[in-house]
């Protein structure tokens, strides 16, 4: 056994946690069908939010730690649920009163309403596709649709109907009295109306594999519950795919816990072994309510590419799965900036600590280095000072700071530049309140500047972060992070900012005197931004 392997058995890092139990799934006998499988899940009734992406990306450590413990092969799929049908017509999308006519359809025959694709499933599939393949997941793509017509689920399905009974047994406790009248596990495709009917079973035929169901007219049907003419409900249709393919590893939100629970006796009872589960808390909006597609609320994948490299989204989706988490535009900065100090601080930890680290389980064993030598906290208040349009005039700066980075040199730097001037422009600027010091401020603010115009030495961070501190002790701030709460207020409009020294090293002793006097005069507070 390697040291590396032997560090992931005891790493105590939650995708190494959740690897040992699918290894000890396989501790007597590898499986029988040659490999692991992982698989995700996505419901195509809107368009693919960032959760959708977080259990990929999540499922994709996990995978990756397994392959660490383990030289079982293994293979993930990312499984859409597009033969369901469509029950509500999304609030972001357009053509509403045109999809309102499509309603109870299989979702693949949903008009897709823009018109890139034959079907709505279809459009978000391609859009879900295009997003995982641009973060370079390694991934089976599979349709429910195609898997049902094609024949791959035929078998678990007339297993399903010959224990029918059992699977109703675990259903009915669970649905309230109304729809255990008329509950059944299959849902016939109509070949009237092509809906996905919600009616019950009248008749079962295990010998011929068809059920005899009534459409919404009286009409007694019977169709095979083969070859796509049937789909399952939800619970037993997460079960029907755990069984048919083997599914050893899927996770899954909060909301679905009973989900879970059933689906796992329903595998069961279909003679195979539900998979390895784990159970991650929700994303909140910025008013603590739950992403959903349908609303298109909160953050979606597209929004926080906007603003920031891919790399700090997957750190976001490492951090602490089972606890909820607020997703919104302000977690950004503090992502892209907690992402560059793991990776500045991997290179000299020992094996333990880099199993441990999240850029470990976002890079595999390709760590790259980080280029970063602003913070992105740090380039956001620069773009604010300086009122900057685009990442080539915040260069100036940058350079003086650190003569040797270039964007050539270091094109991590310069589209995170591009990327704050971006976030700066939406969403910082709106909200920046200057206003005027206080006497006591004032006089601080005086001698700060007046010890920056008399400055000597190079313009060193930590050196001129001591000079601030002795300013704000000499004229008595109490704690000090008051007299720093006065420097981003009446400065840059803001009641939280930089460590001021790295900020003056990085904007400049003199324009930072400028900005001072800006301050001072009131030029700031009446909105005016500094020369």
């Amino acid at each position: 056994m390697s040291d590396l392997t032997d560090a992931a058995l005891q790493s105590k890092a939650w995708p190494f946690e959740e690897a040992r139990r699918i290894l000890k799934r396989y501790e007597k006998a590898p499986p029988e069908k040659g490999f692991v499988l992982f698989q995700t899940g996505y419901g195509p009734s809107g368009l693919p939010h960032i959760g959708t992406f977080g259990e990929v990306a999540r499922t994709t450590m996990v995978r990756r730690a397994f392959e660490l413990l383990s030289d079982i092969p293994t293979k993930l799929i990312c499984f859409s649920d597009d033969m369901d049908g469509f029950r509500k017509v999304p609030g972001n999308v357009p053509m509403q009163a045109e999809l309102a006519q499509d309603l109870h359809l299989p979702l693949t025959r949903v008009r897709d309403p823009f018109g890139t694709h034959a079907g709505f499933a279809q459009h978000n599939n391609a859009r879900l596709c295009e997003f995982l393949d641009n973060f370079g997941f390694e991934y089976e793509f599979a349709s429910a649709t195609e898997y049902y017509t094609s024949g791959r689920f035929d078998e678990m399905l007339l297993v399903a109907l010959e224990r029918f009974d059992k699977i109703q047994e675990i259903m009915l406790p669970t649905l309230g009295p109304e729809r255990r009248e008329t509950y059944s596990c299959f849902l016939p495709i109509s070949p009237k109306t092509g809906h996905v009917l919600q009616v019950p079973t009248l008749e079962r035929n295990v010998a011929k594999g068809t059920i005899v169901y009534a459409e919404p007219d009286g009409e007694r049907v019977e169709v095979p519950v083969t070859g796509g003419h049937v789909k399952m409900q939800w619970k037993p249709d997460w079960a029907l795919r755990w069984a048919a393919l083997g599914v050893d590893y899927e996770m899954s939100g909060k909301d679905l816990i009973d989900s879970v629970t059933q689906s796992s006796k329903i595998c069961r009872a279909l003679g195979k072994r539900p998979p390895e589960s784990l159970t991650y808390e929700l994303f909140n909006d910025e008013n603590g309510q739950k992403i959903s597609k349908s609303k298109g609320n909160g953050l979606s994948m597209e929004d926080w590419l906007t603003y920031a490299a891919p790399e700090s989204l997957q750190y976001f989706m490492f951090q602490k799965p089972k606890s909820a988490k607020r997703l919104y535009f302000d977690v950004i900065p503090k992502a892209v900036d907690e992402y560059h100090q793991q990776l500045r601080a991997y290179p000299d930890q020992d094996l333990k600590a880099q199993l441990a680290n999240p850029v470990r389980h976002i890079h595999g064993d390709t760590v790259p280095a980080s280029d970063m030598v602003v913070s992105f906290a740090m380039l956001l208040n620069l773009a604010s000072v300086a009122s900057a349009e685009d990442a080539g005039s915040l260069w100036g700066f940058i350079r003086r700071y650190a003569p040797d980075a270039s964007p050539e040199t270091h094109p991590g730097l310069d589209a995170a530049a591009g990327y704050a001037v971006q976030y700066y422009n939406d969403f910082v600027k709106p909200a920046k309140t200057y206003r005027l010091p206080d006497d006591r401020e004032r006089a601080a603010l005086t001698d700060l500047a007046d010890r920056l115009r008399g400055w000597q030495g190079a313009p060193d961070a930590e050196a001129l972060q001591s000079e601030v501190f002795a300013v704000g002790k000499a004229h008595g701030f109490d704690p000090l992070r008051d007299w720093f709460r006065a420097l981003y207020e009446v400065l840059l409009g803001a009641s939280q900012g930089p460590r001021f020294g790295g900020f003056v090293a990085l904007y400049g002793v003199d324009e930072s005197v400028a900005l001072i006097e800006a301050g001072l005069s009131g030029a700031l507070a009446d909105g005016a931004p500094a020369d």
